[in-house]
């Protein structure tokens, strides 16, 4: 990967070596972290691989099929609560990691996970420059399979099968299930080899090579069977329930993880989205990392290369996976193993039909709707404040197929669902054909399929992109800036058209689509909501929290209340689309294993929910009043 910071480096090949230091000093680089790729060569990654495997004696194949399935080649930068950092998938996992969305976590001990630390302590380096650059992630991710065959034969063996042991630590999982399966996939991967261009341009080959893993090498390794118990799936999906932990982490009842005991919907609280996520790293990463102390789970997990899936938080439980409270109150989350920045080398048919198959059944049982108002990316997810607006994920991105994905679930996204006469348009191009301009990591992507479109001020497209208010970096063509685009199924109110650009109101705003002949739309439905006569604008909330007065006789304190700040404000005569309107609730749920003290509250307010702009927001219908009854 060539930042500008490797960029600049490549100038002063020529000076001397006191220069280089001060330039590093300027920068805030250390010496450690200066190990640039080169932009005009695409084997620096191969290479990278090649000089690990010589310098710790750890053979090239192992090391190679280790990241191929930890990370398919790609540099990533720790996205997700998974907390895996590069080539390697080295693990570091930051103290304010939380997806409950509640904001009052305190603090796990993860040090034991911290796979990244113990990398960096090995190489002499600072765990940043493991972060930031490839040579170093892949050098420490060698250095701890080199201390793992040391730590399970004894000494660094030459031949590649009697890495078996060292790759069942590498998972870092003491499942016996995950760890073995993780080692299996790296030794097939072995034997037929794999080729890619990743996504920084660089071209990796592992050449096929006939390797038996000798199994005996993780026989000192202490492993535990998981007690595995029903998962709540569809017949016909392979399917497993192992639990995530549930523990306090210290003397205070009010930190613990990594869910919250309920009794959906039985209690009152209805489960009514599927949240779609990806994990930003591997199923097993996953699977470690929900049995870790931590502050997040997910209801399910989904393998990309064989579509398995593991339930590891009970439906009728809340899973802390939204990074909002109230979604994770009213919601079931799935992961999907890949990266949103390469999800079309991870979203495998094999895993959206998985996945399908699991949501159809999912939304049968609980009377959840088969639309994109309640089958949501974790990207569409709202913050409770402008604050966590800004640090909302972005995930699964804009390779994951929305229209093949409602294909799948016999409720496909057509001009049959809509109104021609409505103004109401449902973003709908043709996933395989629309390739819009990304960029990442400041590199221009390659062209790939999308199910997102880009949103300009103006009918051109040399007018800037608009600018989510919330994101100091937006109006971007970056794949994760998400104020400016629109995905596949989202409707809005149609306001203009000039020639082959069609306008709609979008947060707050009017924004323009490149539309000719409409072959980006299709007519939508729905309900159209305007703020009412006479105010100047309204707030959009991240939440439909209830009133205060409707926790009068609760004894929740004040400080425990649902509490959403208002993210947006929609102007006078702007019109959004909407669904039905639904009651304020919120689910008081603060101490651990103490299920006496939760409860569900439900308020008079009711919420309109609207797609505001790429993410839902909710306004109160005290406040709008409908366009068309």
């Amino acid at each position: 990967m060539m930042n500008k910071q490797s960029k600049k480096m490549m100038i002063l090949v020529g000076v001397t070596a006191s220069l280089v230091i001060m330039f590093f000093s300027i920068l805030g680089l250390s010496k450690e972290s200066a190990v640039a790729m080169d932009p005009t060569d695409s084997t620096q990654l191969q290479k990278a691989f090649e000089k690990a495997s010589e310098e710790f004696g750890v053979p090239q194949s192992v090391l190679m099929a280790v990241a191929y399935n930890q990370s398919r080649w790609d540099q990533h930068k720790g996205h997700s609560e998974v907390g895996g950092y590069g080539v390697m998938n080295l693990v570091h996992l930051d103290d304010n990691q939380d997806a409950s969305g509640k904001g009052s976590m305190n603090e796990a001990d993860t040090s034991s996970v911290n796979t990244l630390d113990r990398a960096a302590e090995l190489l002499g380096v600072s765990a940043e420059s493991l972060k930031s650059s490839p040579v170093q992630n892949i050098r420490g991710g060698a250095a701890l399979l080199a201390e793992y065959a040391k730590e399970t034969v004894g000494e660094l063996p030459t031949d590649p099968a009697d890495w078996y042991g060292a790759v069942i630590k590498y998972s870092g999982s003491d499942l016996k299930g995950v760890a073995d399966e993780f080692a299996d996939e790296v030794f097939a991967t072995i034997q037929t080899g794999a080729e890619r261009m990743t996504i920084n341009g660089q071209k990796v080959i592992l050449n096929p090579e006939s390797v038996q893993p000798n199994k005996d090498t993780a026989d000192n390794i202490p492993l535990r069977n998981a007690k595995f118990t029903g998962a709540d799936c569809p017949n016909g999906l392979e399917c497993t329930f192992i639990p995530a932990t549930y523990k306090q982490f210290s003397s205070s009842t009010s930190n613990y993880g990594n869910y919250d005991i309920a009794e959906r919907p039985q209690d009152g609280l209805d489960i009514r989205y599927i949240i779609i996520h990806d994990i930003e790293g591997s199923a097993q990463s996953a699977i470690n990392h929900f049995q870790n102390p931590s502050y997040v789970s997910a209801h399910y997990i989904l393998d990309s290369t064989t579509g398995k899936i593991t339930q590891m938080v009970r439906n009728e439980n809340a899973a802390w996976h939204a990074g909002n409270w109230y979604f994770n109150m009213h919601s079931i989350g799935l992961e999907h193993e890949g990266f949103a920045a390469s999800g079309a080398d991870w979203y495998s048919e094999q895993m959206y039909r998985s996945s399908a198959k699991l949501v159809k059944y999912l939304a049968e049982k609980y009377d959840i709707p088969l639309d994109r108002q309640h089958i949501l990316g974790h990207d569409e997810v709202p913050g409770l404040s402008p604050y966590r607006q800004s640090l909302m994920h972005w995930d699964p991105g804009a390779y994951w197929n929305w229209s093949h994905f409602f294909n799948l679930l016999g409720a496909p996204i057509n001009p049959s669902n809509g109104h021609k006469d409505s103004n109401i348009v449902t973003i709908a191009p043709n996933f395989n054909t629309n390739e819009p301009t990304f960029t990442y990591g400041g590199e221009l992507q390659d062209p790939n399929s999308s199910s997102l479109i880009h949103l300009y001020t103006e009918p051109s497209f040399d007018a800037p992109l608009i600018k989510d208010p919330h994101l100091s970096n937006g109006g971007t063509d970056r794949i994760n800036d998400w104020g400016n685009k629109a995905a596949i199924g989202q409707s809005y109110y149609k306001v203009d058209q000039d020639g082959d650009w069609t306008a709609i109101y979008y947060g707050g705003k009017k924004a323009w689509f490149y539309n000719p002949k409409n072959k980006n739309v299709v007519s939508g439905d729905g309900i159209l909501i305007t703020p009412k006569d006479g105010l100047d604008s309204i707030p959009v909330y991240g939440a439909a929290y209830p009133e205060d007065s409707a926790y009068e006789g609760t004894g929740i304190a004040d400080w425990a209340k649902g509490s959403a700040l208002p993210l947006y404000q929609i102007p006078s005569g702007q019109i959004y689309v909407a669904s039905d309107p639904i009651q304020s609730s919120y689910y008081h749920a603060k101490y651990f294993n103490d299920p006496e003290t939760n409860q569900v509250v439900k308020g008079e307010d009711e919420y309109y929910q609207i797609f505001f702009n790429h993410r839902v927001g909710f306004v109160k219908k005290s406040d709008v009043e409908v366009v068309n009854p």
